[in-house]
């Protein structure tokens, strides 16, 4: 029995797929599995991927729930991370809509401008975004975060939603100015609905980069019940000279919830966007 080449091809596709879902979704198995060992258990030998049924256990989780410390972490994390979202939308779109729709002196090399700060690794800026934050007294703050926060992820963002603004017809906005609607009818009622998928993506993208940003947050924040929750998580590793490994993961497994709702909220965006102009009315 002869394989056709299109078949061969699916198959080392399929095959090639699997594998990257495997390498993908092993350290995740690999987390909750040992989220749900006792700590002792992590170091018996020889090791064991899986926990026996017996040994299953939410200790860990009982343990990081009942920490008050790690509830703030959390709600900082959240306050931050939603803050950050919301603003850098508005900012982003705002800017998007300006340069894409208007032209004025200089809007090209505000363009270029704003994609050549892409470039520039955030760690190198620590020195000088901590002198800005001592001047503006927000050491220790919340509010040291998401100021920061949102200018690391403006170009990214204008970047994005801007290719969704220019798709979008200008007579949609003639006819708004038509009707008398100014600029900001224009950008409340015209762009930003458009915009949705958008917008849904590089918030995805803004959450995750406020919700995991460690170095910054380990800078600015000293108090441990304004910390957010990659700085709780890193405070198990060498505590008492032993990282207990349990709390850790269980503690990531949960910081996973946040990320799994936004990204199941923000899905059907990603699905209007495919589907948008494939009907006509």
């Amino acid at each position: 029995m002869k394989i056709s080449k299109k078949a061969a091809y699916k198959g080392i596709i399929y095959l090639i797929l699997t594998l990257g879902l495997i390498i993908v979704v092993l350290p995740m198995i690999y987390m909750l599995s040992t989220a749900l060992k006792p700590n002792g258990a992590l170091y018996e030998y020889p090791p064991r991927f899986f926990p026996k049924i017996k040994e299953i256990t939410l200790e860990n989780f009982q343990y990081i729930l009942r920490q008050k410390k790690f509830g703030n972490n959390f709600i900082n994390s959240i306050f931050v991370s939603t803050v950050t979202v919301a603003i850098a939308a508005v900012v982003a779109a705002a800017m998007a809509f300006c340069i894409a729709r208007f032209r004025f002196p200089g809007r090209k090399f505000l363009f270029t401008f704003i994609m050549l700060t892409m470039i520039i690794p955030g760690t190198t800026l620590i020195v000088p975004q901590y002198e800005l934050a001592v001047k503006l007294k927000v050491i220790n703050k919340l509010s040291g975060l998401i100021p920061f926060y949102v200018a690391w992820v403006i170009p990214y963002s204008t970047f994005m939603i801007k290719g969704f603004v220019e798709n979008i017809p200008r007579e949609l906005d003639e006819a708004t100015y038509i009707d008398g609607g100014s600029v900001f009818t224009v950008f409340f009622q015209i762009i930003l609905p458009l915009t949705k998928p958008g917008i849904a993506s590089v918030s995805i993208f803004n959450f995750l980069t406020a919700w995991e940003e460690f170095p910054w947050a380990n800078t600015v924040i000293n108090d441990d019940l304004k910390r957010t929750l990659p700085i709780a998580i890193s405070g198990f590793f060498g505590q008492h000279q032993f990282t207990q490994w349990g709390y850790v993961f269980a503690l990531s497994v949960l910081s996973l919830i946040p990320i799994l709702v936004v990204f199941i909220s923000c899905q059907r965006f990603f699905i209007e966007g495919l589907t948008a102009g494939s009907v006509k009315g």
